[in-house]
């Protein structure tokens, strides 16, 4: 049976980490863009400004615990030669769009997902007026995806939000948000109708709780705020879908989940009992999302945490009319889980919370990120289990410090990983009949890495030539890893070897 003959093969990108051009065409600040670089072990950090004009920074990046910026701070750039920003030049696809989405045409790619800067759209998040410049950027890239029958996916809000927005209500935390992210999403369907079919609202909405700062502009998360900004991204997003099934039926909206499989390192039940409570933590965001209302379990945490959730008139009847088109979903590997940690390694990688350890039967990169090869297949049934919807793998890849040697890297560890996972996506849809929408890639193009803000953390199969603080040609090369993906679309995901 196979894939599908529209599967859509292709990559992912995002634009915090991809775009650059931070200052140009009118845009305004994101909250990705006073993040600064870190490293393997050393967090990100966001710079701000106490009311007395002195600046210091802390990591409210994933992994930190830390939570929240001084009362009256405002979170901005800094001018310090300590200091680099890495969003502020990435991979410079403001100036190399048009060479890297033929770069990718020619690797074959079917879909190409992108996310729009909502501070380029909007400066300030909550202008009158849309800037015209940064649509027609968008809608020149669009075009280009289109003259070379690439079908963009575009995320709406990936790891960024208007910077004004964070420093002025607390991102998220406030409901004000809703409407605006409305009116930005439709201001976006009514300028790119036609060229734009696939959209996600959120990404990774899940990693709210671990990175609130990222995901959603809170500078002050606790669990009330958390749970509140959580809701209120929920509810845009229905309103969204709401309005694009109104005025544009064509379009198909979708959700975005970070996901890996969770295992018990032992057969004890508590370690079973951890499994269940740790896949619900993350599940409950696309309940809601696909099945339109908040599992009891959810509720029942809230009311025994003290936390009550900002329900209006109305809300609970849009989230149930909003439900996405289709699950779109991160997967990097599967996590590991047990209550009995002593003497145990801990694990590292996406998702590595304090109570995941090494699974020893996973090699891992330098990153401790480890190659599941069967995790495509579990994550592709529990989701179509639950929820019986179109699934879409839209970010999946491998970090490695590649070596560039004579014009070229080669990535076999890349290849390998890719080899695993499409396997194991071919044999979830031959052997258990998922439907699948298509797998993208994440970081086609090398990009910089959001948990770490480097470039040496390399996913992509065209190598960029630019070292972690910005410098260099930008030049574009082809490594291994491209060709043999290129041979996989061709064959549409019968040619492994």
């Amino acid at each position: 049976m196979g894939f599908s003959s529209d599967f859509l093969w292709g990559g992912a990108t995002a634009a915090n980490q991809y775009e650059g051009g931070v200052f140009e065409g009118g845009a305004g600040l994101s909250t990705a863009d006073v993040m600064t670089n870190g490293a393997h072990k050393v967090p990100r950090q966001v710079t701000f400004r106490m009311p007395d004009g002195s600046w210091d920074k802390l990591p409210l990046c994933f992994g930190s615990p830390v939570k929240h910026l001084p009362e009256g701070a405002v979170a901005c750039t800094v001018d310090d030669p300590d200091i680099y920003y890495p969003t502020h030049i990435a991979s410079d696809f403001y100036h190399h769009y048009k060479e890297d989405i033929r770069l990718c045409a020619e690797e074959g790619f079917k879909c190409l997902r992108l996310s729009i800067k909502w501070s380029r759209i909007f400066p300030n998040g909550d202008d009158e007026e849309p800037n015209e410049a940064g649509l027609a950027f968008y809608e020149d890239v669009f075009k280009t995806c289109r003259e070379y029958g690439i079908e963009p996916l575009v995320t709406l809000e990936h790891y960024e939000n208007p910077l004004s927005l964070a420093n002025r209500f607390n991102g998220w935390d406030s409901r004000y948000l809703v409407d605006i992210f409305v009116k930005y999403a439709t201001t976006c369907f009514a300028r790119f109708d036609g060229l734009v079919k696939y959209y996600l609202t959120f990404n990774e909405i899940n990693c709210i709780e671990v990175a609130p700062y990222v995901t959603a502009g809170l500078i002050h998360a606790d669990p009330q705020n958390i749970a509140n900004a959580a809701y209120h991204q929920f509810l845009a997003s229905a309103k969204t879908v709401i309005a694009a099934h109104e005025q544009w039926p064509e379009l198909k909206i979708g959700m975005m989940l970070a996901y890996g499989p969770m295992y018990a390192m032992t057969c004890d039940p508590d370690d079973q009992l951890l499994v269940m409570k740790a896949d619900n933590d993350g599940l409950f965001f696309a309940d809601v999302q696909m099945l339109g209302e908040y599992p009891a379990y959810k509720l029942i945490q809230y009311k025994n945490e003290g936390i009550t959730l900002p329900v209006q008139e109305g809300d609970l009847e849009t989230l149930k009319a909003g439900t996405c088109d289709f699950l779109s979903f991160s997967l990097y590997g599967s996590h590991t889980v047990t209550v009995h940690k002593e003497g145990l390694k801990k694990g590292e990688g996406n998702g590595a919370f304090d109570f995941v350890v090494a699974n020893p039967y996973l090699k891992t990169n330098a990153w401790g990120w480890a190659t599941d090869p069967n995790c495509q297949r579990i994550t592709l049934n529990t989701l179509y289990h639950r929820y019986r919807c179109p699934l879409w793998c839209v970010e999946s890849g491998i970090g490695w410090n590649d070596e560039f040697v004579d014009g070229t890297v080669h990535d076999d560890y890349r290849i390998d990983y890719m080899r695993a996972n499409i396997k194991s996506m071919r044999d979830a849809v031959e052997l258990d009949g998922i439907p699948l929408m298509g797998y993208l890639y994440w970081g086609c193009v090398d990009m910089v890495s959001n948990g770490e803000g480097e470039m040496k953390k390399r996913y992509g199969q065209i190598y960029v030539d630019a070292n972690d603080y910005g410098q260099g040609s930008f030049k574009r090369s082809l490594k291994d890893s491209y060709f043999w993906y290129q041979k996989v679309i061709a064959s549409n995901g019968e040619d492994l070897d």
